[in-house]
């Protein structure tokens, strides 16, 4: 099982990217997929996450209406969509999937079974 995250950069405020995060070995039709980020010196973030089949989607506060996360099941992607970017969203992006993550840990990491290896953002004033 696999999770391969792209699509970072280094980009100026107030640009945009867009996150993906293929999965592989087995499908995440069922799974909870979330992003995390953790810039250095802080603890790992949550940033986003869409439960299973039905896509309803959380965000943390500092990322609300800026960020929107998206799931094409048919290509066992999810997608983070990053509009409006600041400095402080400078960080490496994690891709995760939970397998029997419950609505009240969603935006726990502990919660989350598999990860990918993470994706620099640089947002640059």
């Amino acid at each position: 099982v696999q999770l391969q995250a792209s699509g970072g950069g280094l980009v100026q405020v107030g640009d945009s990217l867009r996150l993906s995060c293929v999965a592989s070995g087995r499908t995440f039709s069922n799974a909870v997929m979330g992003w995390f980020r953790q810039a250095p010196g802080k603890e790992r973030e949550f940033v986003a996450a869409t439960f299973r089949r039905g896509g309803t989607t959380f965000y943390g506060d500092s990322v609300k209406g800026r960020f929107t996360i998206a799931r094409d099941s048919a290509k066992n992607t999810v997608y983070l969509q990053m509009n409006s970017l600041k400095p402080e969203d400078t960080a490496v992006y994690f891709c995760a999937a939970g397998l029997s993550t419950i609505l009240s840990t969603i935006r726990q990491d502990s919660a989350y079974n598999y990860w990918g290896q993470g994706t620099q953002v640089t947002v640059s004033s």
